[in-house]
C-alpha cells in the first residue's frame, strides 16, 4: 500500500506539471545548497517576517504604554479622591471642633477665684489642721 500511494503522488505531481528532481538535485538539497533566485525569495520572506515581528513588537509597546498610561491615570484619579476624602473630613472635623470650642466657652472663661480669696481659703485649712493635731494623742502643747 505505502508503494502504491507513494505512485500515486507521483503521478499527482507529474500531472500538475510538476518536475521530476533528478539525483544531483537532491544531493545539492541535502547538502543545503540553493537554486538561484531561491535564495532571494528566501532572504525576502525573512525581511517580511522580520517586519512583521518588528510591526507587531512595536504594536505590543505601544499598547504596553497605553496600558502603562492608563494605569497611571486611574493611580493618579485614586489619589486625588483620597486626597478630596481627606480635605471633606478635615472640613468635618474643623466643624465639629468648632462645636466643641462653643460647648467649651463657658468652662475656658470661668471667673477665676481672686489673690484674697485663695489666701482666706489657705488659712481656714491651716487652723482646721492645727486643731486636729491638738487632738492628736502624741501633741501636748501646739504653740503658735
Amino acid at each position: 500500500r505505502a508503494n502504491t500511494e507513494r505512485d500515486r503522488k507521483k503521478k499527482a505531481d507529474r500531472h500538475r506539471g510538476r518536475k521530476k528532481k533528478g539525483k544531483r538535485e537532491k544531493r545539492e538539497k541535502k547538502r543545503g545548497k540553493k537554486r538561484e533566485g531561491e535564495g532571494d525569495r528566501e532572504r525576502e520572506k525573512e525581511t517580511r517576517e522580520r517586519e512583521k515581528e518588528a510591526e507587531t513588537e512595536k504594536e505590543t509597546r505601544e499598547t504596553e504604554k497605553e496600558i502603562e498610561r492608563e494605569r497611571r491615570e486611574k493611580e493618579a484619579e485614586r489619589e486625588r479622591e483620597v486626597e478630596r476624602e481627606a480635605e471633606r473630613e478635615a472640613e468635618r472635623e474643623r466643624e465639629r471642633g468648632r462645636e466643641r470650642r462653643v460647648d467649651l466657652l463657658p468652662k475656658l472663661y470661668k471667673k477665676k477665684k481672686s489673690n484674697r480669696e485663695r489666701s482666706s481659703v489657705r488659712v481656714f485649712f491651716f487652723f482646721v489642721f492645727f486643731f486636729c493635731l491638738s487632738f492628736c494623742p502624741g501633741v501636748r502643747f501646739v504653740g503658735f
